[in-house]
């Protein structure tokens, strides 16, 4: 079966970007990249592959991505209707138009557990949620694995990891990455 896998970065405080979802405060230091464009290059978006030297490169992990409205909504500004058009994309939102762009759904009027849980049923790669805070809030019972890119970084505000009400919910650590670059990258698999 899929798994659902949140895969982001994230401040030593706990956050995913700032207040207005800023996320150009994280560095992306060469050693980083470097893994990443082995690693996961699916990750990248699809307008910044060519520069970085990947717009060929088959997808590793994930053919599915989810975004939140706020994860989604900086690309709009900047003209990116499609970021992941080499994924399969799904974008949560009550107050987007339907018609943003052909290759990118916008569940509008369904719970996203459902949505996932289908997903999961589906033949496929994993599942990749890019983001925001509540999406992973309402999702953290679907989600099967956390990849947390801690950068070591402080911001005292902004979008948590998880925002949403009270729900411990226990992860096992799998694996520790430390990068020259003093940023980590650790996975944590559900504990059932």
């Amino acid at each position: 079966m899929r798994k659902l896998v949140y895969y982001v970065g994230v401040t030593l405080d706990g956050f995913i970007s700032g207040p207005q979802g800023e996320f150009d405060f994280f560095p992306v230091p060469d050693d980083l990249s470097a893994a990443i464009a082995k690693e996961l290059p699916e990750t990248v978006p699809t307008h910044v592959r060519s520069a970085l030297g990947l717009p060929d490169r088959p997808n590793q992990r994930f053919d599915t991505a989810l975004m939140g409205r706020g994860t989604y909504e900086p690309g709009l500004r900047e003209g990116v209707t499609s970021p992941y058009a080499h994924l399969r994309q799904f974008v949560f939102s009550s107050t987007l138009p339907p018609d943003r762009d052909p290759a990118v759904e916008i569940v509008r009027d369904r719970d996203p557990a459902e949505v996932v849980r289908e997903l999961k049923k589906q033949e496929g790669s994993d599942i990749w949620l890019v983001g925001g805070g509540k999406l992973a809030a309402t999702l953290l019972h679907e989600i099967d694995e956390l990849i947390i890119k801690r950068s070591p970084r402080v911001a005292c505000a902004g979008i948590p990891l998880f925002d949403g009400r009270f729900t411990p919910t226990a992860f096992a650590p799998v694996t520790t990455r430390e990068f020259a670059s003093g940023i980590s990258m650790s996975t944590y698999e559900r504990q059932r």
